[in-house]
């Protein structure tokens, strides 16, 4: 069976002028044979010789195939650069001649010219080959690492319910559950994580910032950064409400309280008249 979106390997079955037609060995039907263009096809091919080719539709919407390897293939993810935005939706080059396209509906956020984009390769109602911003049915679950690792990834949704959603290494699921993700993130963003844990179904828990005691004097010099902002005086102490801490330093009310004592011990805040002082 000769597949959409994926690299396989078929046999010359009939040699024309424009190039040689590819399919199945020992399959006869008409419908099982795609057309290698003559542009494509390696010097020397001979009739009954397997070639290695990528499945595509060319501008027609007829199957068609190529040598050239793309960047992306059937329900898998990959960085991809936006050729262009047309009327239907944005353009992707892929490595082949005919750009990707990239529907308006399956866009998390709207795209331009020249920006990277993390996608997947889906087979659209139509039976063409698409790519959708939607990522997380493609990411993999089997990923190499372990509690404590560190990792790079990609956002690619934020959600309210449950944390940043991030393609570790733009291919592995990975979520920064909701408690740990203090501060703003934004589809797109590249991150540096830690792996806080692996579920049963392989998919990673993660936290943008280090182990606690890692994390303290990153967190003091944060505070020490804002106190400098309010004049060297903070309206609040280390008893103030979660929502105060979170959106004047993005932190945790666990971290802040850390920080603070911290801050405390080496002399450098003092806490009186439920305010802290810069000293």
């Amino acid at each position: 069976m000769i597949e959409l979106g994926k690299r396989q390997t078929l046999q010359v079955v009939k040699k024309v002028e424009f190039g040689v037609y590819l399919g199945e060995e020992g399959e006869n039907s008409e419908k099982e044979k795609v057309l290698l263009p003559g542009k494509q096809v390696p010097e020397g091919t001979g009739m009954g010789d397997r070639l290695e080719v990528f499945i595509y539709k060319d501008s027609a919407d007829r199957m068609i195939a190529t040598t050239r390897v793309p960047l992306i293939t059937l329900h898998q993810t990959a960085v991809l650069t936006v050729a262009e935005v047309g009327k239907i939706g944005a353009f992707l080059n892929w490595g082949l001649e005919k750009d990707l396209l990239l529907p308006f509906r399956e866009q998390t956020r709207r795209v331009q010219a020249g920006q990277q984009v993390l996608v997947g390769l889906y087979i659209d109602k139509s039976s063409r080959l698409c790519a959708t911003m939607k990522v997380y049915p493609y990411l993999k679950q089997n990923s190499p690492y372990v509690l404590g690792d560190e990792v790079e990834g990609r956002v690619y949704e934020v959600s309210d319910n449950f944390g940043v959603f991030v393609a570790v290494d733009d291919q592995y699921s990975g979520l920064i559950p909701k408690k740990e993700a203090q501060g703003d993130y934004r589809p797109g963003e590249q991150l540096r994580c830690r792996v806080t844990s692996v579920r049963e179904d392989g998919k990673l828990n993660l936290s943008p910032r280090k182990k606690a005691y890692e994390q303290i004097d990153d967190d003091a010099e944060l505070i020490m950064k804002v106190l400098d902002e309010f004049a060297g005086v903070l309206p609040f102490d280390d008893k103030v409400s979660p929502e105060v801490i979170r959106r004047e330093f993005g932190l945790s009310k666990a971290a802040f309280k850390r920080a603070v004592g911290h801050l405390l011990k080496d002399k450098k805040v003092e806490i009186k008249d439920k305010r802290i002082f810069r000293l």
